[in-house]
C-alpha cells in the first residue's frame, strides 16, 4: 500500500490501530496457489489473524481453528463449518462437544485421549467424523510415530471416528527450502508406512510448511517467492500423491498488515534521540525483534507539512512503564515531530494477538479492513483497557 493512501486511511482510522489490506491478503493466497498448484488446497491458520476471517478469499478450503475462542470467531462471521479443522493441542470435553454441535469438518487428533474425547461425542450423537492423526515434530505437538501407527491399528475399536489422514506441523520461520523438502518426504514416507504396518490408505495430509516471512529487508517480497518456489515441485509431487492442503497462517497475512501509531512526545537524553509514540509493545511484535535492535519498513506521515530538515537516528519507545517497551532503534527519519505518524509494515500475522495487550491497562487499538472494492471497514472499535480489565471488581 503506497504512502498517499496510507495518509488516506490515517483521516479515519486515528491511532493507535490495524488496517488490514483484503486486496493484499488475497494476493499473497493467489501466489501461493500458482506455485502449489490446483491439485494442492489452502488451509489458512486463523490463529495468525482472526480478523481476517471475515473476508477469507475463495482461493482457501480449509480453516484451521485451535481454541474455543477462535469457534466463537468462527460462529460470529458465519464461516462454513464444512471447511473447518478443529485442532489444537488442549481438547477438553466440552470443546469436542461444541465443535461437534458445530459440525466441524475435520477433527485432529494428537492423543489417544483426544481420539477418544472424538469418539465418546460422536458415539453419543450416532455418527463418524472425519481425523487426521496429527504426527509430531519432536515437541508436544502431535503423536510419537509409533503411538500414532497404534492407534491407527486399533481404529476399529473407535466406532466414532473415520481416520482419513495424517496433520504435521512442526514449526515457523523456516527459511532453508532443504528442511521443508525433507518434511514432506517424511511424512509421505510415514503414509507409505501406515498403509503397509497398519493397513490404512492414507486419503489426506494436512502439512503445514512454516515458510518464513522476512519482517527486516527491503526485498522481502521477492525473497519470500523465492522460497515458494524452491519448495513448490515437491508440493506438487505430494499433492499428486494424496489430497494435500497446505497449512499456513504467517506466510499468508503477514504483508497485508498496518499499524499506525502517533508520535506524542520527543526527546534527547544522553545523546539519544527518543520518540514515544501512542502504542508499544502491548500492540505490537514481529518476529524475532529483540529490544529494537532490527527495523521493520516504518512509513512516516507528518502532521504538517515541513521543509526538508535534518535527518536523524531515533529510537521509537511505546507508552508502557518498562525499558523493555523499544519498537526500534536507530530507525532514521527526516523531522521527526510530535504528531508525525508512523505506520509499521507487514503487520498482518501475529502481531496484533502476540503484544503484550492488557500491560498497564492501556488502550487496545482499533482494528479496520480495508479493500479498493468497499473501502474502509471498522471491525473494533479502540478498547480502552479499563473498562474491561479492571483487576478489581466489586461483587
Amino acid at each position: 500500500m503506497n504512502k498517499t493512501k496510507l495518509i488516506q486511511l490515517l483521516k479515519e482510522t486515528g491511532t493507535p490501530s490495524y488496517v488490514f489490506s483484503v486486496d493484499e491478503f488475497e494476493k499473497r493466497a493467489r501466489l501461493v496457489k500458482k506455485y502449489f498448484g490446483e491439485k494442492t488446497g489452502l488451509c489458512f491458520s486463523i490463529k495468525a489473524n482472526p480478523f481476517l476471517l471475515g473476508c477469507l478469499p475463495k482461493v482457501f478450503d480449509k480453516i484451521e481453528v485451535c481454541s474455543p475462542g477462535e469457534l466463537t470467531v468462527c460462529e460470529k462471521t458465519g464461516a462454513d463449518p464444512e471447511t473447518i479443522i478443529f485442532s489444537g493441542v488442549n481438547k477438553t470435553p466440552e470443546d469436542v462437544e461444541r465443535a461437534m454441535d458445530d459440525k466441524v469438518g475435520t477433527f485432529t487428533a494428537e492423543s489417544y485421549l483426544h481420539a477418544e474425547l472424538i469418539n465418546n461425542s460422536a458415539v453419543k450423537r450416532g455418527i463418524r467424523v472425519p481425523v487426521l492423526v496429527r504426527v509430531t515434530g519432536g515437541s508436544q505437538f502431535g503423536m510419537d510415530e509409533n503411538d500414532a501407527l497404534d492407534l491407527i491399528s486399533h481404529r476399529d475399536e473407535y466406532e466414532g471416528i473415520e481416520i482419513v489422514g495424517l496433520h504435521f506441523f512442526t514449526g515457523t520461520q523456516k527459511r532453508k527450502p532443504a528442511a521443508i523438502e525433507k518434511e514432506l518426504d517424511f511424512i509421505s514416507a510415514f503414509a507409505d508406512r501406515v498403509k503397509q504396518e497398519a493397513g490404512l490408505e492414507i486419503k489426506r495430509i494436512e502439512y503445514g510448511t512454516g515458510l518464513a516471512v522476512d519482517y527486516f529487508k527491503a526485498d522481502a517480497d521477492e525473497a519470500e517467492e523465492e522460497r515458494l518456489a524452491a519448495i513448490s515441485g515437491k508440493v506438487r509431487e505430494l499433492a499428486e500423491k494424496y489430497e494435500l492442503t497446505v497449512e499456513m497462517g504467517r506466510f499468508f497475512a503477514a504483508p497485508c498488515g498496518y499499524y499506525f501509531t502517533r508520535v506524542m512526545d520527543v526527546k534527547t537524553n544522553s545523546g539519544i534521540n527518543y520518540a514515544i509514540v501512542d502504542g508499544g509493545m502491548n500492540h505490537l511484535k514481529y518476529d524475532g525483534q529483540i529490544q529494537g535492535m532490527q527495523i521493520p519498513v516504518i512509513e512516516h506521515i507528518k502532521a504538517e507539512e515541513a521543509k526538508e530538515g535534518k535527518t536523524e537516528k531515533w529510537t521509537l519507545c511505546g507508552s508502557l512503564c518498562t525499558t523493555n517497551d523499544i519498537l526500534a532503534r536507530d530507525a532514521e527519519f527526516d523531522s521527526l515531530e510530535i504528531g508525525d505518524v508512523l505506520v509499521f509494515c507487514r503487520t498482518g500475522a501475529y502481531s496484533s494477538m502476540e503484544g503484550m495487550a492488557v500491560f498497564l491497562s492501556r488502550e487496545l487499538p482499533s482494528i479496520w479492513m480495508y479493500s479498493e472494492e468497499n473501502g474502509l471497514k471498522l471491525v473494533r472499535k479502540l478498547l480502552r483497557a479499563d473498562v474491561f480489565n479492571t483487576p478489581y471488581e466489586i461483587v
